[in-house]
């Protein structure tokens, strides 16, 4: 009679804790409805509930029911580069993040910014060469200088330096060149990679309408393939640095194109290359250049470039001779 009744007591005890599993839902807590499950830095298992937003429940819009933007903002549809920019993330919008394990075993979450700079600018893609600036004079028809006009002050023109009627600079500079120059001792432009020649005490030597100074002859049969093609020229330092002056013959050695007054870079000589000045220079085949004369005027001699080190700025003379480093853009 005694077993009877605990066994009874038994029974009755399973059947409340069925019931009262039902009530509760009868599932582990991750499955119910409104939780979420994450690890803490310890490692254990943790069960949160999801935090409803206040524009939830009652106040939720109809499935049925569709809303249209009708009003075209930046804040609806931003601006593509400025969002590019923005490294993708809007306004309001968490940064991007990424997860990560300290020593101790921590989890740690750390913000971080989209490189969102040009590939250009990453070094990925070359920037486009900039020409640099000179003084350039062509070959042409002769073109007179103004006459002072009835009116005029008549001392406007020695003002300004102007002598009325006089020859243009190139028209004057030809009548100096270039029929006699030595070209047994010419270099022949090569492809594939830089060239270069040294300008020396023994290299031969013209009257320039600019000054005297030695030169070297360059010939461009090699390139007259190419219409038009970018030249680097490099003046390497060692003592001194030749600032260059360029002059374009055609075949019969008669000049076409001076360039002059090129306001050059100057790069610094590091561990492992000397220091130079660097001279981005088209140059025009199909226009008849057969020929460059590279040579130096008597104003550059006069000049420096000053650069500044950690000891200091520091003066580099300019020189009558040099080494040059020549090169087609398009080939570094």
């Amino acid at each position: 009679m005694k077993a009877s009744v605990i066994f009874r007591s038994a029974v009755f005890s399973l059947l409340a804790v069925l019931i009262g599993g039902c009530q509760v839902g009868g599932s582990p807590v991750s499955n119910r409805e409104g939780y979420f499950t994450w690890v803490d830095e310890q490692g254990r298992v943790r069960y949160s509930p999801i935090a409803e937003s206040p524009d939830s429940g009652s106040a939720r819009k109809p499935e049925t029911e569709t809303e249209t933007e009708t009003e075209y903002t930046l804040e609806n549809y931003p601006d593509a580069d400025q969002l590019s920019k923005d490294g993708y993330v809007r306004p309001g919008e968490r940064p991007p993040y990424f997860t990560w394990r300290d020593a101790e075993g921590n989890v740690r979450v750390s913000y971080y910014q989209p490189d969102t700079r040009a590939d250009e600018e990453k070094g990925q893609v070359k920037p486009p060469i900039e020409l640099t600036p000179a003084s350039v004079y062509h070959a042409g028809p002769e073109v007179k200088l103004a006459e002072p006009v009835s009116g005029s002050d008549p001392d406007a023109f020695a003002v300004l330096g102007i002598e009325p009627g006089t020859e243009s600079f190139f028209t004057r500079f030809e009548k100096s060149c270039c029929q006699d120059l030595d070209t047994e001792d010419h270099k022949e432009w090569q492809l594939g990679r830089e060239f270069g020649f040294y300008i020396t005490e023994d290299s031969p030597v013209h009257d320039f309408m600019t000054g005297r100074s030695p030169y070297q002859l360059v010939a461009l049969s090699s390139v007259i393939t190419h219409p038009d093609f970018i030249m680097r020229v490099r003046s390497y330092t060692k003592g001194g640095v030749f600032a260059p002056s360029l002059l374009f013959l055609d075949r019969d050695f008669a000049p076409v194109r001076l360039v002059t007054d090129l306001v050059s870079e100057y790069e610094p000589e590091n561990w492992h290359r000397r220091g130079y000045l660097e001279s981005w220079i088209p140059v025009f085949p199909s226009e008849g250049e057969r020929w460059v004369v590279f040579f130096t005027r008597d104003q550059d001699l006069v000049g420096q470039e000053v650069i500044e080190t950690r000891r200091g700025l520091k003066a580099i003379p300019h020189a009558s001779v040099g080494e040059i480093g020549l090169m087609m853009a398009e080939e570094d």
